[in-house]
């Protein structure tokens, strides 16, 4: 994962874009990090795409604090097979 990133399409575009019903209003914003809420594709209870907004980052399952997700945003590829964070 990249440490920042930028969102400012409108969200009836990226709505569109993959046929997915809209219901979150999307603000464009330039410097989302992880940690912060973001717009994002899944899937809803019938299986059918839906716009949400999602916090951003990885929280382990065995995580008893969900603020270890804001260490976790990169995972080098010589050792994510062994990382219990990463492995599974």
């Amino acid at each position: 994962m990249c440490g920042r990133f930028a969102f400012y399409s409108p969200s009836e575009a990226t709505a569109a874009l993959f046929g997915a019903a809209s219901s979150t209003e999307v603000v464009p914003r330039y410097n989302i990090a992880p940690t912060q809420y973001i717009a994002a594709v899944r899937r809803d209870e019938q299986d059918a795409p839906e716009l949400a907004m999602l916090r951003w980052g990885l929280v382990p399952s065995w995580a008893k604090d969900p603020s270890i997700g804001n260490r976790m945003i990169n995972a080098r590829a010589e050792t994510v097979a062994e990382k219990p964070s990463f492995r599974s």
